[in-house]
C-alpha cells in the first residue's frame, strides 16, 4: 500500500494550549545528560503484553489501589527497549530505572530537568478507562499501599507539575496522545499536554492500544536512525519502513503496528549526542 509514511516524514502539531505551552515552558537548552528511562514496572498480572485485565483502580478518595494497580500484566520486554535506548545515547547503565526502581517517588524526586531524553516504557491508562480514573496515567511500580505521593499511576495532572527541561519524551505506552477526559476534548490534551506544561519540547505517544513487540522494535530503531543524523520525524519515519519489512513478520506491514506512534511538537529539530 502507498501509505504516506513511505514518503514523508510527519510531523504533528499540538492543539492551541499544548502549543501555547511548548512555547512558554520550554525555552533555552536542553538538558545535558542524554537520558533517563522508566519501565518494566513490578505488576502481577498476566494477558497479551501492554493490554490491561483489572476493571477497576480506585476504590474511594483521590489514591489509587495499589493491589488492582499491581494487577496488571508485566512488561518484561520494556527493560530491554530502553536499555537499548540508553546504549545507542550513550548513557550511563543508572540511568535505566527498572522494576522496583521505576516507581512514582523515583519520577517525582529525580532531577528530571538535567536529561535531554526521556522515555517512559510501561501501560498508558486513558481517563475513564477504570472506575474512577478521572485523567490519563502512566503506570509504575506501585507500593505495597498507596499515597498521594505514590500510588503507582503517575497522572497527567502530576506530570504538569514536573520539573522537565527534555528535547524528547518518549510515551511506549498504549493510547498516550488520548483526550484529559473531559466531555468534548481534545486528543492531546491529556499526557501530551501535560508534558508540554512540564517542559517537553518534543513527545512521541501513540493513538491506540499498541503491541508491545512492534513498539520495542520501533522505538529501538528510531534512536538508531536519530544517532545517524535524522532528524526526529524522519527517524520515526525510517522505524515504520524497517518494521514493515520486518523477516518473518509480514503482519508488521499492518498500519495497527507502526501507525499508533506520532510525533509532536518539535519533530523537524535536529537531535544531538
Amino acid at each position: 500500500m502507498a501509505w504516506l509514511a513511505k514518503k514523508y516524514a510527519v510531523t504533528t502539531l499540538p492543539s492551541v494550549g499544548s502549543l501555547r505551552a511548548l512555547r512558554a515552558f520550554a525555552k533555552g537548552e536542553p538538558g545535558r545528560d542524554p537520558f533517563l528511562g522508566f519501565g518494566d514496572p513490578v505488576l502481577q498480572g498476566g494477558g497479551d503484553a501492554r493490554r490491561r485485565t483489572v476493571a477497576a483502580l480506585y476504590s474511594r478518595g483521590a489514591v489509587a489501589d495499589a493491589s488492582e494497580v499491581r494487577k496488571l500484566a508485566r512488561l518484561p520486554e520494556t527493560a530491554d527497549e530502553l536499555k537499548a535506548i540508553a546504549a545507542t545515547l550513550r548513557a550511563p547503565a543508572d540511568r535505566v530505572r527498572l522494576g522496583a526502581a521505576a516507581t512514582e517517588r523515583a519520577v517525582k524526586e529525580a532531577d528530571l530537568a538535567r536529561h535531554r531524553t526521556l522515555a517512559f516504557a510501561t501501560h498508558g491508562l486513558m481517563a475513564g478507562e477504570f472506575k474512577g480514573l478521572a485523567e490519563p496515567a502512566l503506570v509504575l511500580t506501585p507500593p505495597e499501599k498507596g499515597n498521594e505521593l505514590d500510588d503507582g499511576l503517575l497522572t497527567a495532572g502530576e506530570i504538569s507539575q514536573l520539573k522537565l527541561n527534555a528535547d524528547w519524551v518518549i510515551l511506549s505506552a498504549c493510547n498516550t496522545a488520548a483526550p484529559d477526559g473531559t466531555p468534548g476534548a481534545e486528543g492531546l490534551s491529556g499526557l501530551a499536554k501535560a508534558f508540554f506544561y512540564a517542559g517537553a519540547r518534543s513527545l512521541l505517544v501513540s493513538h491506540w492500544a499498541v503491541s508491545s513487540e512492534a513498539s520495542v522494535a520501533l522505538t529501538t530503531k528510531m534512536f538508531e536512525e536519530a544517532g545517524k543524523g535524522a532528524q526526529k520525524a524522519e527517524a520515526l519515519r525510517r522505524s515504520a519502513l524497517a518494521l514493515m519489512s520486518t523477516p518473518g513478520k509480514p503482519h508488521f506491514a499492518h498500519p495497527a503496528f507502526w501507525a499508533p506512534f506520532v510525533v509532536v511538537g518539535e519533530g523537524n529539530a535536529g537531535w544531538a549526542q
